[in-house]
C-alpha cells in the first residue's frame, strides 16, 4: 500500500498526536526523537488515517511547557485537531540519520536473540524500555531458549552488552542467567 509516494513499510513511527492546544488547530505532540525537537526537521509527517498513511505539512512547531505543539496545514480549528488525537506520526526511514559507532535504533534491536557469553540462549528482545538512567532490554524466553522467563537487562554497551551482531540477529551479554 502506498500513499503520497511512500510505502507504509518505509515509514518509521517517530511520534504521536497527544491532544489539542488552543482554538486554532494546534496539536500537542509526543516525540520519540532525541532531542525531541528534532521531530520538526523531518518533513512531511505522515499520519495514519483510516488505516492509510497520509502526508501532512507542518506549518508551525514549538516547545510548549514540557511538551511540543505543532500546527498542521489545513487543520485550523479545535475540532479538526481533535480528530487527529491518538494518531501516530511517521516519516520516511531514509530521512533518519544512519546509526553507527555503537549506536542502534530500537527497531534494529527488537527481535535479536540474546546469548550470555558462555553460550546460553536467553530468548528474544521483545521491546525496549526507557528508564531515565539507561535503557532496558526486555528479553523473553521461548521454546529455543534456556527457559521461558522474561528478563530485564540494562542496555550498557561494553559493560553488560558485549556484542551486537545485526547481520546474524544476535546479541551477547555479560549477564547471570539466574538473575
Amino acid at each position: 500500500m502506498t500513499t503520497g509516494g511512500q510505502a507504509s513499510s518505509e515509514l518509521e513511527v517517530v511520534g504521536r498526536i497527544l491532544g489539542v492546544h488552543g482554538l486554532q488547530g494546534w496539536v500537542k505532540v509526543f516525540s520519540h526523537t532525541d532531542p525531541r525537537e528534532n521531530l520538526q526537521h523531518y518533513q512531511p509527517w505522515h499520519l495514519k488515517q483510516g488505516g492509510q498513511w497520509k502526508p501532512v505539512k507542518v506549518t508551525g512547531f514549538r516547545p510548549q511547557g514540557k511538551g511540543l505543539i505543532a500546527q498542521l496545514e489545513g487543520i485550523n480549528d479545535r475540532d479538526m485537531a481533535a480528530a487527529l488525537v491518538g494518531q501516530d506520526i511517521g516519516i520516511p526511514r531514509d530521512l533518519l540519520p544512519q546509526s553507527g559507532g555503537g549506536e542502534y535504533y530500537w527497531r534494529d534491536l527488537i527481535g535479536l536473540r540474546v546469548f550470555v557469553k558462555e553460550g546460553a540462549d536467553l530468548g528474544k528482545i521483545v521491546k525496549m524500555l526507557e528508564t531515565g538512567a539507561n535503557d532496558v532490554l526486555v528479553v523473553r524466553g521461548d521454546s529455543n531458549s534456556l527457559d521461558r522467563r522474561e528478563r530485564l537487562i540494562p542496555w550498557l554497551p561494553d559493560d553488560v552488552v558485549t556484542e551486537v551482531n545485526l547481520a546474524d540477529g544476535k546479541m551477547t551479554v555479560d549477564w547471570d542467567p539466574d538473575f
